[in-house]
């Protein structure tokens, strides 16, 4: 959780008190060598936790339309008006207050970023609502089991029945995909971050972004639908007539059309219509020269580039794809022909435009090289394991920046937490009385601590819905057993991660797998200690504050992730008879003894959030400290996680205050770690 405080204690993490929406502003390095000049430094930026952005309110941003008509998805060709934001409002990022509601000017980068995380976000939510309701039917026909067993087959046919009156309720008689869910709910509140359509890149898109779905290229404005290939602008507005209407956008070449040519810089795009959508890519009627293969032909004769995004197989994605953004490409021709399967169809060749960045589309994980398979295919392999054993899969070690190089050293590796001698941990919980799983969040105790509940969905093997002030997760003492969803933190790692060796940062790590968004990477470990006993530590990078309930009430200039705090009222009571003081009791020290998660660095544009989770007891100022990722994270990419210093909060012995620089390389780095 993330506390901005001021401290004249030594340098320390704090927990980051931002939902998965929410961007740092610092970043990290170990090298306190370096002293930065204040006077270089960028004006910091701060992002709100919600990020709810009502275009319709902040109309310096985005012009709507006078009729103030949302896009609609489902038809591609609706007329919308194209409108130019102001870019001067785009240049210099300023701090956006939580409390009242600010829009804050961002980077476009970041601006993306929260758009996915909230479109993660509803999708996750929709997930949840599905889950419940199936779990909800697998229990009443559990019951109608039970009871059949017994004869009682009047009382079976009452309880299997969802609605007086009505058949049993299918489990998949009212599914819907829930990112199909997602795009309309967003939509309705005014959340998709470009939706009047354009020429041209998207602010904040570079070329090689990733897309898990075409839903999330509809969520950002990259492209407007998520089934047709072709998006297009079909405006007959008098006041613009910078084009002759309709003009195409944006392309999606994923393999579905059989007549597609696809040599990377030059392609041959097949127009749209008359082909079977049942998925064997053939064309069963002639095309027509309308709708998207009427804006692609004006494209040529106006000489308007489009976006050109490419599809690929991807196991790791939700939609089974990951789209590519490649780049402009010219319309340079376009020319009829009959088609592999003797029908007419319309050919269009593209190429890209010169000045952009390279063309990398290859494969899904194209930018990165390959993921290792086995430790002999490691280059700088410095350590096969630094765990010795304890994690699966193990955790190797690289090193191509010393030399010679060396190997992470001067730590113990443990997985678990250890308890200093003067701390005494609460003695576990009550428990719920689910027996296998928990499934009816409106019985379990665990759930209804979270709200009537649960936080996470069985998805993917357990996801967070949202970030939450504290989670309540099932213990020792409750009747579920380890496959429950309610216990996904405590699963330990389940991706393959490596400790890498960086010029600047120090020790980082790095992920081999593709993590999605509010997946559980690791808990951070190491002693559990009294911030008291820390005071007298110089120079320990590795100490965590645990100030779960500091952040809950808002104490000490931390910003609160809940207005609605839904934790119980007794355990607030009971931490406040012990005293509540801005600065946290306990916390985690992991410089001598700790996991993997001791090597995550900072950034200031994160993909990780801190959650605080309780699980074998109720006690806010004890809360476990784990690392849930943010975004659908790629293999190969850093891990990183926002440290919390407040700017001018760190002190030397002489009670100076210590700068130190930031190496992250984000676009809203603030130049400084503290």
């Amino acid at each position: 959780m993330m506390s901005m405080k001021t401290s004249n204690r030594k340098m320390r993490k704090d927990f980051m008190c931002h939902s998965q929406t929410s961007t740092a502003v610092c970043m990290t390095t170990r090298d306190p060598q370096s002293v930065i000049d204040p006077r270089k430094l960028d004006r910091s930026v701060f992002v709100d936790d919600t990020r709810l952005i009502n275009y319709a309110k902040y109309s310096k941003l985005v012009e709507f339309p006078k009729s103030n008509a949302v896009p609609n998805i489902n038809n591609r060709g609706q007329d919308q008006d194209q409108v130019n934001e102001s870019r001067e409002l785009q240049k210099t990022p300023t701090i956006a207050c939580l409390s009242v509601g600010v829009l804050a000017k961002k980077s476009d980068s970041v601006k993306v970023k929260e758009t996915i995380r909230l479109f993660n976000k509803h999708y996750l939510h929709f997930i949840q609502e599905e889950e419940t309701r199936c779990g909800k039917i697998q229990a009443e026909r559990k019951e109608a089991k039970k009871v059949l067993k017994s004869n009682e087959k009047k009382a079976a046919k009452n309880v299997s029945k969802s609605k007086k009156g009505a058949p049993p309720e299918d489990l998949k008689s009212k599914a819907k995909r829930p990112d199909l869910k997602a795009i309309p709910k967003m939509m309705n509140n005014n959340e998709i971050l470009y939706p009047v359509k354009r020429v041209g890149n998207i602010p904040g898109v570079e070329v090689g972004h990733q897309f898990c779905s075409r839903c999330e290229m509809v969520a950002v404005g990259m492209h407007s639908h998520w089934l047709n290939g072709i998006d297009s602008m079909s405006l007959y507005n008098k006041k613009d007539n910078s084009y002759k209407f309709p003009v195409a956008v944006c392309i999606v070449l994923s393999g579905m059309y059989e007549d597609d040519v696809d040599n990377a810089e030059d392609v041959v795009y097949t127009g749209q219509g008359g082909h079977n959508l049942t998925g064997d890519k053939r064309q069963i009627a002639d095309q027509q020269l309308k709708s998207g293969n009427l804006a692609l032909k004006n494209c040529v004769e106006q000489l308007v580039p489009v976006r050109v995004v490419r599809g690929h197989e991807s196991s790791s994605s939700y939609s089974g794809k990951v789209y590519t953004y490649d780049g402009l490409y010219k319309v340079v021709n376009y020319w009829l022909e009959k088609g592999i399967s003797g029908f007419i169809v319309y050919k269009f060749r593209l190429r890209r435009l010169e000045g952009q960045s390279t063309l990398t589309t290859n494969q899904v994980y194209f930018t990165r090289g390959p993921i290792p398979q086995s430790s002999e295919q490691i280059q700088g392999l410095v350590c096969k394991d630094i765990t010795g054993g304890q994690e699966h899969p193990p955790i190797p070690a690289t090193n191509l920046v010393d030399d010679p190089p060396v190997s992470p050293t001067g730590f113990t590796y443990y997985k678990s937490v250890k308890v200093a001698n003067n701390v005494t941990v609460p003695k576990n919980a009550t428990g719920c009385k689910c027996k296998g799983f928990c499934i009816d969040p409106k019985t379990c105790e665990c759930a209804l601590l979270n709200g009537s509940d649960f936080p996470y969905v069985s998805r993917d093997g357990g996801r967070l819905v949202e970030a939450k002030d504290v989670v309540f997760e099932c213990g020792p003492k409750c009747g579920c057993g380890p496959g429950c969803v309610n216990r996904t933190s405590q699963r330990g790692l389940r991706y393959r991660l490596e400790v890498f060796r960086t010029a600047k940062k120090g020790w980082a790590v790095r992920t081999w797998d593709f993590i999605p968004s509010g997946a559980p990477v690791c808990e951070y470990t190491g002693i559990l200690a009294r911030t008291e006993d820390m005071e007298s530590v110089l120079e320990n990078n590795y100490i965590f504050d645990i100030d779960c309930l500091q952040t809950i009430k808002g104490l000490g200039g931390r910003e609160r992730r809940s207005n609605n705090v839904a934790v119980p009222a007794n355990l607030l009571d009971k931490c406040d008879d012990q005293g509540s003081e801005s600065v946290p009791e306990f916390c985690i020290d992991a410089g001598s003894t700790g996991n993997i998660a001791r090597f995550i660095n900072h950034c200031c544009e994160p993909n990780l959030f801190v959650q605080c989770v309780l699980s074998t007891h109720h006690d806010l100022k004890l809360a476990r400290v784990v690392l849930f990722s943010s975004d659908n994270i790629s293999p190969l990419q850093e891990l990183t996680y926002d440290y919390g210093y407040a700017l001018d909060s760190v002190f030397d012995s002489n009670g100076k205050i210590k700068q130190m620089p930031c190496y992250c390389g984000a676009p809203g780095c603030r130049k400084r770690l503290f």
